[in-house]
């Protein structure tokens, strides 16, 4: 069983998405905050990490910045799953994936539950 830490602000949104990751046989932490996220990243160490861009106080770059400053955590892959646009952070496509670990990057608006399902096991076959 692998441990998912699912860093989604929208309360409702979250619930979903941890009920379709626990059905594939998951164990899904959540963090509305990246505050909230690392703390559970520090109780017990996630196998992949899906994140939205979007969050109070703390965007998800920064976010990444941070979970990725652990030596513990520089190996952990990172699925985006957000609704900003992919064009708007093509200028940190290269940083994304090389120094934060970003496996993929999903656009919300365009993305079945079942296809974040499938990326998860995807991105967690190829580690």
């Amino acid at each position: 069983m692998t441990n998912v830490l699912l860093v989604e602000p929208d309360v409702r949104l979250a619930a979903v998405y941890q009920a379709a990751l626990q059905a594939a046989g998951h164990t899904v932490r959540m963090g509305a905050t990246a505050q909230m996220a690392i703390s559970h990243a520090d109780e017990q160490r996630p196998d992949i990490v899906v994140l939205e861009l979007q969050m109070p106080r703390h965007n998800g770059v920064e976010f990444l910045y941070e979970f990725h400053s652990y030596a513990d955590w520089q190996t952990v892959p990172v699925v985006i799953h957000t609704v900003v646009p992919a064009g708007e952070m093509a200028p940190m496509q290269q940083t994304m994936q090389e120094l934060l670990g970003v496996r993929a990057y999903l656009y919300k608006p365009q993305t079945a539950l079942a296809d974040l399902v499938h990326k998860v096991a995807e991105v967690l076959q190829a580690v």
